[in-house]
């Protein structure tokens, strides 16, 4: 989830490469210890969580001996390499990976058991419940929250009060989205009222998934064995958005969008509305044209919902300096990276009890992030990624078709409901 974008079809490689990863080194099998003694780690991450995950880095090794170097890759390419990498067995000491993959990495042993290292955290009732949940497996835990993305709706104050829209008041429901929308796609000069990645299947599951949660529906079975997208509620949000679109409040130009330059019109000031990731905040840079605010992902009706995603740590299980790796993961979850560091840069605690810290005060968009990581959703599916991500999977198909395609958006949940399912449920 982390922030989610079109993923290369590499991903069936990745499950039957995993299969042969070793188990974990000698050096790390039981141990709890931390150390910091001049080690220098490797650790891998994708493009998107770059600018997150070096502020960190580089924060530890201004206080540390151990040093780490950290290598970002494609999002595109991302699981391919760590394919490889597995094959290999030339894993990084540390792997963050998008948190819908932690399932998968957990049951295939990439990762290494890290049960007994938690168990020690005196905060560990205090993280992401949901990035806890999804890196373990049969009772073990294998990675820790490393940062939470959230989807939400962003919008800009400026076209809002242009539009003769109160800035305070966001939209509650999908109607007033779309009637606030159309009042902002009136200003013309280049202004759209509404923004998605039409051809990102990522984008589109992180930002519509919660409009249906929002709305009573869901979307797959508890299990992630089972698709349920083929519902009366989801077939509404997906004809909502088909709507938008048809009626021009959408510029053509979304329905091409892969994920790349998903959030770039808004960062420009040329879109009113658009839900996104809560970590394209810190990258954002407010001005005369853009004044950002954010509100929870509304319903047909009312209600609110989020996708939670991001990213998880952990130790590789080949890794030979997993005390090294460890005294790097511990530390961002510790107060002075929670707050002075991570929430500092307006990004998201992975600890409940450092919600309330001074940065979050200080901006109220940070609250409504921290309200929400708490409501949101995290889909559990070993599958998810070949399933949901894959640009040449079912899901793309079926919310393309949904979205733009020349039956309605019921027909379209109905006809490719089946083959998500045969994917969710097939072997890794």
């Amino acid at each position: 989830m982390t922030r989610p974008r079109a993923i290369a079809a590499a991903l069936a490689g990745v499950l039957a490469l995993t299969a042969c990863q070793s188990g974990p080194s000698t050096e790390s099998a039981g141990d709890t210890k931390s150390v910091d003694d001049g080690t220098t780690i490797t650790l891998w991450t994708r493009a998107p969580t770059q600018t997150f995950t070096q502020t960190l880095v580089d924060a530890y090794n201004a206080g540390h001996k151990n040093k780490v170097k950290m290598t970002a890759f494609p999002a595109d390419s991302y699981q391919q390499k760590v394919g490889t990498a597995v094959g290999a067995k030339q894993l990084p000491d540390v792997l963050a990976a998008d948190v819908v993959y932690a399932p998968n990495y957990a049951s295939k042993g990439v990762y290494l058991d890290i049960t007994a290292r938690v168990n020690e955290l005196s905060f560990k009732d205090t993280l992401a419940p949901a990035h806890m949940k999804v890196a373990t497996y049969n009772g073990k835990n294998y990675g820790v929250p490393h940062d939470i993305d959230l989807s939400a709706i962003f919008y800009n104050k400026v076209l809002f009060e242009r539009a003769g829209l109160d800035p305070e008041k966001p939209p509650t429901t999908l109607d007033e989205v779309a009637a606030y929308a159309k009042k902002i796609q009136a200003l013309g000069g280049g202004v759209s009222g509404y923004f998605f990645g039409g051809a990102c299947p990522g984008c589109q599951l992180f930002t519509s998934w919660p409009m249906i949660w929002a709305s009573g529906g869901e979307v797959l079975n508890e299990e992630g064995t089972a698709s349920t997208i083929d519902n009366p509620t989801a077939a509404k949000v997906y004809s909502f958005l088909r709507k938008l679109y048809d009626d021009g409040v959408v510029p053509k130009s979304a329905k091409n969008e892969s994920g790349p330059t998903w959030g770039q019109l808004f960062t420009e000031g040329k879109v009113g509305i658009q839900p996104q990731g809560a970590t394209l905040l810190q990258a954002l840079e407010e001005g005369p044209d853009l004044e950002v605010g954010v509100a929870p992902i509304p319903g047909l009706t009312g209600g609110s919902s989020s996708f939670v995603g991001g990213d998880v740590l952990g130790i590789s299980a080949n890794s030979q300096h997993a005390a090294a790796a460890w005294d790097f993961i511990s530390w961002t979850l510790s107060e002075e990276a929670q707050v002075d560091v991570v929430a500092k840069s307006k990004n998201i605690t992975v600890r409940s009890d450092l919600a309330d810290n001074t940065y979050a005060k200080q901006d109220p968009r940070l609250g409504v992030f921290n309200k929400l990581a708490g409501e949101g959703q995290t889909p559990i599916a070993v599958n998810f990624g070949k399933t949901y991500n894959d640009p040449n999977g079912p899901w793309t198909a079926a919310v393309i078709d949904a979205v733009f395609g020349s039956a309605d958006a019921a027909s379209a949940l109905r006809e490719h409901n089946a083959a998500i399912t045969d994917s969710l449920a097939s072997g890794g």
